[in-house]
């Protein structure tokens, strides 16, 4: 799973770097990055990320991302 969102991450964000623990804070994820990241992550794990999740702390790391999802899967 952490593989896939890298590889979104990366098609998303030239230069990106993936094993930071911060993206958010060190800016590689912005507003506009966070929408088209939200619909990728979406469609590639076929959930469907609700409103109250949309935090800085469940996007700073891919790890985050990788729980995130995870909650979101078992939802289903």
């Amino acid at each position: 799973m952490n593989d896939k969102i890298k590889q979104i991450l990366k098609s998303l964000v030239a230069g990106i770097d993936v094993e930071s623990k911060a993206l958010v804070d060190e800016g590689y994820i912005t507003s506009i990055t966070m929408i088209q990241l939200i619909c990728e992550l979406d469609v590639a794990f076929d959930i469907k990320i609700t409103f109250n999740a949309i935090t800085k702390d469940n996007f700073n790391s891919v790890e985050a991302m990788g729980k995130m999802v995870k909650s979101f899967q078992k939802q289903d």
